[in-house]
């Protein structure tokens, strides 16, 4: 392991930096990353991942600029390394999987709640004690849980050969139970020790969109700001914003609302030469054409990639690198998992909804850019959008702005015209095991090895040879 000044010494010398260099602790900087981009001139934070350093959840207060650690549990005692425990022993991989967890839960019932007290133990201020005998993650880095744990949920899943049962889906239910319940009891505590209305939340947890949705609404606090990079990329954000505001002494908070294309963009001139070079049948449509021509095709049940201006930062795609379909087709959600995503067919599609609109189909308050919540879909809609309505009649909504993303937004607010529905099905542009898409050679590849009927890149319409 490289030492402090090593790095430092390695930054000078390659890149010429010649400043001042700040070293963050790991929750700090994840603090950081949703206050300062939340807008609230004061909230409560609460940061939940893994571990960093010692801190596994931290509880504190941000005010005027300033960010306040008022509490923290310590490894190994973590909540969200007892998810990933469970996520290995479910046959997932840990840190990259635990979502899978998540929407395999809502296809079992929690029948495991004696089994996880004997895992973990839960303090009325949602501090937690685990077992370690039935852990090997703080012993061994390789393996995250002892052969102790089969007594109490049988023989763990084999990866790749394993069919999942319900026996797995039931352990999933317990696990996300146990967390929501353990959530609960942070936020009680936190709001009795800060007062404040606003919440703040980020780390690994705070991407449980199930957890994120439940545990707020039986809250007391009245707002949230969730960092949409919630996992540790995202503490590159807060690194940079905590300097800015305690050191070069910037008053960023609520000055430009948050998004996250931030990423590399591609113009239509980089786009057409790659296509050019590529011998790729393109045509160019420009303006409402565009958006009727792709309307039409999502109503054929064509599935399109859709590749638009930057990259979003974080794990989530949201209209500039993104899959759409068809959400009013019964079996599109199987057969986006066959033909293109080649991944779990228990696992969800996300709505993406236009912001004007999302009241009428979603049990939503307030909007949800990020699909960070998850709510119930409204009476009577689960049969209009089959295709985005989860087992438990939920779903994993996307609110779509017109100042954000107005061509994201064009584009569903032209399917609602021909449709009567202002929604779409929208995944990451990627397949299973891949990162999403970033270059128009990434997009281009993807769609010729896939089921991805049409591509669009920019304003060009891209075919497959016949």
């Amino acid at each position: 392991m490289h030492s402090g000044a090593n790095i430092e010494n390695l930054i000078r010398t390659q890149y010429g930096y010649t400043g001042e260099f700040y070293y963050l602790e790991h929750h700090l900087s994840h603090a950081a990353s949703s206050f300062y981009p939340s807008g609230f001139d004061s909230a409560a934070i609460l940061t939940i991942d893994g571990v960093g350093e010692k801190a596994t959840t931290t509880m504190g207060v941000g005010k005027k600029g300033k960010i306040s650690i008022l509490k923290e549990l310590q490894y190994p005692h973590s909540v969200g390394l007892l998810y990933s425990a469970i996520t290995s022993f479910l046959g997932f991989k840990v840190n990259n999987d635990e979502y899978k967890v998540m929407g395999l839960a809502s296809y079992g019932k929690p029948e495991y709640q004696e089994a996880f007290g004997k895992l973990v133990a839960v303090s009325e201020s949602g501090a937690i004690i685990l077992d370690l005998s039935y852990f090997e993650f703080h012993r061994n880095g390789n393996q995250m849980f002892s052969d102790k744990m089969a007594g109490l949920f049988g023989p763990p899943r084999v990866p790749e050969m394993d069919n999942i049962e319900l026996r797995h889906a039931n352990i999933a239910a317990s696990l996300q139970l146990v967390t929501e319940k353990i959530i609960d009891k942070m936020l009680a505590n936190l709001f009795d020790m800060t007062g404040e209305e606003n919440l703040c939340m980020a780390g690994g947890v705070a991407l449980n969109s199930v957890a994120n949705w439940k545990c707020f609404k039986r809250s007391l606090f009245k707002h949230i700001f969730i960092q949409p990079a919630a996992g540790d990329g995202g503490s590159s954000i807060g690194a940079a914003l905590w300097i800015a505001h305690q050191v070069s002494n910037e008053t960023l908070n609520g000055t430009t609302p948050y998004h996250t294309m931030l990423g590399p963009a591609f113009c239509d001139d980089e786009i057409q030469g790659y296509l050019d070079n590529e011998q790729a049948d393109y045509t160019y449509l420009d303006g409402s054409d565009l958006y009727d021509t792709v309307t039409d095709l999502i109503l054929e049940n064509k599935i399109i990639g859709w590749f638009q201006g930057r990259m979003e930062f974080g794990p989530r795609a949201l209209g500039n690198r993104s899959i759409l379909a068809n959400p009013c087709h019964p079996a599109m959600k199987d057969i986006i998992n066959r033909r293109v995503k080649f991944r779990e067919d228990f696992r969800p599609f996300a709505p993406a909804v236009i912001e004007e609109e999302y009241h009428k189909y979603f049990d939503l308050e307030f909007p949800s850019p990020y699909m960070l919540f998850v709510p119930k879909v409204r009476d009577g809609m689960a049969q209009k959008i089959p295709a985005v309505t989860h087992v438990d009649n939920s779903a994993r909504v996307q609110t779509v702005s017109k100042a954000v993303n107005p061509k994201f937004h064009s584009l569903i607010k032209a399917f609602g015209k021909k449709s009567g529905i202002p929604v779409l099905i929208n995944t990451s542009f990627n397949i299973r095991g891949e990162p999403i898409v970033c270059s128009p050679k990434d997009a281009y590849k993807c769609f010729l090895y896939t089921d991805i009927d049409y591509l669009v890149m920019g304003n060009f319409l891209i075919r497959k040879e016949i």
